[in-house]
């Protein structure tokens, strides 16, 4: 039987995801011309919500309980013939020693980039540097480099040498502003980052060159409010419009939520950025937000925009895309807020829930594999050894032994951070 839940206070279909299987919904495709960009722990006032959107963090909390296990997973990531990996509380030392993390965070002295690297069963940092305002994305170089990104709407991209304890930095055009996330190609030598024209709201994509940083062309989004980027196994370039109308001034008031118009695009880098499909899930209140891979699987993590609070907050924070299909994956009440997503080593998709108080895994087919505890848990990175889960004051690992969890040093975790291997 898969791992088991415990029935007080996990929701239903997690609980019962070893006896249940949910038909995700079906969306439609479409190809043709469109129409028409948050979490930092789950703190309203960062995400310029209006006091209706507000979640009651104890009512998601109730609803949640830690994942436990029977039958653990093998010590290659995947699931025995009986059980189902377990995200479990481990100590850095089981299996993980060593590891380096790029972060971004807020501490008293304002906003940080930095590496944090594991010791004596905490996190600590090992360098750090000042960025201007807060930033988002993150990518690690493998020149052992760390490209960051302001949060949207920025107006800067930067790369720090932690070595040379450097920064290279550039700005944005006076009408454009970054969205967030930035993606190196698999040849290293061009990136692709989401932006705003702030004269008409229009989504793009930043074509840069990647030894200065520099744009060197642009091209349409065909959505709003673009998000995260991906490269699909066919190395295609998939982007998520997030599809939020937003305030011109700030970038991040929304407005006109019945206009939304989240789309997942595809375009074809080899050939000036031409859009190659573009599909819609049927809730058009659901924004496409960050992306992860796994194989020929693309998970996406969702970030529900209803007015009707039970709606929002019941809604699916995962969807599926196969390259033809893009569905939703069983839903579950986790507040509707879908953070940071990754691939884990037992063949889905994890999700940070920061609204929910914890990080939700699915398989690769839809269904839920498990929850566990992790207060504003949102920041995930995957290593060789293990999926890293950060949130407040302390990181989880998705590992096979049980154990207490690591501390983290006094500072806010923003929402991503990665693996920084030494090269």
């Amino acid at each position: 039987m898969p791992t088991a839940i415990e029935a007080a206070s996990c929701p239903s279909n997690f609980r019962d995801a070893a006896n249940e299987l949910v038909q995700p919904a079906a969306v439609r495709r479409r190809t043709g011309p469109c129409s028409g960009s948050r979490c930092h722990h789950g703190e309203p006032g960062l995400r310029v919500m209006d006091s209706s959107s507000s979640l009651n963090r104890r009512h998601c909390l109730a609803a949640l309980a830690a994942l436990t296990a029977p039958r653990l997973a093998r010590g290659d990531g995947r699931a025995d013939a009986a059980g189902s990996p377990v995200l479990a509380r481990v100590a850095g030392r089981t299996g993980a020693a060593g590891c380096r993390l790029a972060a971004a965070w807020d501490d008293e002295a304002g906003h940080h980039i930095g590496l944090l690297v594991e010791t004596d069963g905490a996190l600590h940092i090992a360098a750090s540097t000042e960025v201007p305002t807060r930033a988002h994305g993150l990518l690690w170089e493998r020149g052992a480099t760390l490209l960051a990104v302001a949060r949207r709407p920025g107006d800067w991209l930067l790369r720090w040498h932690p070595k040379q304890r450097t920064v290279q930095r550039v700005w944005s055009e006076p009408d454009r502003s970054f969205n967030g996330h930035v993606l190196v190609s698999p040849d290293g030598r061009t990136l692709y980052t989401t932006q705003t024209d702030l004269d008409t709201g229009a989504g793009l994509i930043g074509v840069r060159d990647a030894r200065s940083l520099e744009q060197r062309a642009e091209w349409p989004s065909h959505g709003l409010d673009p998000h995260a980027l991906l490269f699909d196994v066919q190395g295609r370039l998939l982007v998520a419009n997030g599809g939020i109308p937003t305030q011109p001034e700030t970038g991040r008031a929304k407005r006109g939520l019945d206009r939304m118009d989240a789309s997942l695009v595809r375009l074809d880098v080899e050939a000036n950025g031409r859009r190659l499909g573009q599909w819609r899930l049927d809730d058009a209140r659901l924004s496409l937000r960050h992306l992860a891979r796994q194989g020929r699987h693309v998970g996406i993590a969702l970030q529900a925009e209803h007015d009707d609070e039970p709606r929002r907050a019941g809604a699916s924070v995962l969807a599926l895309f196969d390259g033809e299909v893009l569905r939703l994956a069983e839903p579950a009440p986790l507040a509707g807020y879908g953070g940071d997503i990754a691939a884990w080593r037992g063949g889905g998709f994890a999700v940070a829930c920061p609204r929910a108080n914890g990080v939700a895994l699915w398989h690769a087919d839809g269904r839920a594999a498990g929850f566990t505890a992790l207060a504003s848990g949102c920041a995930l990175a995957a290593t060789p050894t293990a999926l890293w889960a950060g949130g407040e004051k302390q990181a989880l690992t998705l590992q096979t032994v049980p154990s207490r969890p690591l501390a983290l040093p006094a500072l806010r975790l923003d929402n991503h951070w990665v693996a920084a291997a030494e090269n």
